[in-house]
């Protein structure tokens, strides 16, 4: 794998997204990234998304980690979670396109993952290239700066 090259990558999850967000690790791993931190969950035993979520996103907001992927059942509820925070841009994506599109138009940092409705090839797939795909910027730029409360 080439598309992780030098890139620090967080992961988290709850049950439902355990298995599948162990197996990317995995995947990860075999290539060039050179950190990956798993922030939970740990088991497949009943987990609250929220208390792995909210240090993941922490981390990826203070610049600690270049990437975030979350995986719960739906990716939705993991999606809103992370997304309270200032500094993350979760995309909930579900093919290879919408994460294509979440980099390059809205500078995502975070991947939300739907584990219980996505096969780990096509999941592969889309981690590829969201991690390969980078921000546009231009008039892109004008609207993700937009997106900050203050």
């Amino acid at each position: 794998m080439t598309s992780s090259a030098q890139l620090k990558i967080a992961l988290c999850s709850d049950h439902a997204g355990f298995e599948l967000k162990n197996k990317i690790s995995d995947y990860l791993k075999t290539g060039d990234a050179v950190e990956i931190k798993d922030f939970g969950a740990y088991s497949a035993m009943p987990a609250d998304y929220p208390d792995y979520a909210h240090p993941m996103a922490k981390a990826v907001e203070r610049g600690d980690f270049d990437f975030g992927i979350a995986f719960c059942g739906t990716g939705n509820g993991i999606n809103m979670t992370v997304n309270k925070h200032q500094g993350i841009r979760s995309a909930l994506c579900w093919m290879p396109e919408l994460a294509e599109l979440a980099r390059r138009h809205n500078d995502a940092n975070v991947l939300a993952i739907p584990a219980r409705f996505l096969a780990y090839e096509l999941t592969v797939s889309i981690v590829e290239k969201f991690l390969s795909t980078e921000f546009d910027g231009g008039r892109h730029l004008i609207r993700v700066e937009k997106m900050r409360c203050n």
